[in-house]
């Protein structure tokens, strides 16, 4: 019986395996042919990759979206990680009735679509003046109710030992959160490092509101436009997707080790 449920365990994975990873293959050679091969359902390697590289940096401004969104993620990630983090470390270490019901509020603001405050969102920016500027993305997105839920769970495992013996040697609250906290929950920095890059890398909706120059659109946007096109290259739109798939798949297996294990703490 063990024998039969190993297998049954292992042929399941493979089958996931195999779905998973079949839309990745297909993108992978789908680059390599031109769009009618595409079209055709060949599945095989070809070669038209240069071809289509070509032709995508001649039809779309691919070296800026690349940096729009690089910039984007980048530091709307970093100000997630700083103010979500110092958010659930004060909730739950100088925890209060008061703070416990403002932490209620806050995750009832999870059940609100963004489709409610998109458009309040957008009349706010534009009467700041930031609409059109890589700020009226990065604002909305620095702060989410779910990181700091996430951050909050990780220190309920955290050995708050260490803040007093930290206490006891005259550090102030701030360098208990810098110089104790934060190096102790590197695992749970990697892991919401991971879902706030991706989060904002892949963002489409609300930059497809708040930028509306060319020059400002994110990659996910330009792929967006490239098929949604009368007549879609697909060849071209399958090296667009693949070079905006590498950053996220790159920081994934850089940072897999520490993901892991911040998942593991935030469920403790």
């Amino acid at each position: 019986m063990k024998h039969l449920s190993a297998i049954g365990k292992h042929t399941f994975l493979i089958i996931a395996s195999i779905v998973s990873l079949f839309p990745f293959v297909w993108m992978i050679t789908g680059m390599t042919n031109s769009s009618s091969d595409i079209v055709k359902g060949k599945f095989s390697f070809g070669s038209e990759f240069m071809n289509n590289v070509n032709k995508l940096f001649d039809q779309a401004d691919i070296a800026t979206a690349f940096t729009n969104s690089f910039v984007i993620a980048i530091v709307s990630t970093l100000l997630t990680l700083v103010l979500c983090s110092m958010a659930g470390y004060g909730f739950e270490v100088y925890r209060t009735k008061g703070t416990d019901r403002l932490f209620g509020l806050l995750m009832l603001s999870m059940m609100m679509p963004f489709a409610a405050i998109m458009i309040p969102l957008f009349k706010l920016f534009s009467t700041w003046g930031l609409l059109n500027s890589a700020t009226a993305v990065i604002l909305p997105g620095m702060t989410t109710a779910f990181m700091i839920f996430f951050f909050l769970q990780n220190t309920k495992s955290f050995p708050r030992e260490l803040l007093q013996a930290g206490r006891v040697d005259g550090l102030n609250e701030f360098k208990l959160f810098t110089h104790i906290y934060v190096p102790t929950m590197k695992p749970t920095y990697a892991a919401a490092a991971i879902i706030t890059f991706m989060a904002n890398w892949n963002n489409f909706l609300w930059p497809l509101i708040a930028l509306q120059s060319p020059e400002k659109k994110t990659l996910p946007l330009v792929v967006s436009s490239l098929a949604s096109s009368y007549n879609p290259d697909y060849g071209i739109i399958m090296v667009a997707i693949i070079i905006t798939t590498i950053p996220t798949v790159i920081i994934f297996f850089l940072l897999q080790k520490q993901f892991v294990q911040g998942m593991l703490g935030s469920v403790k």
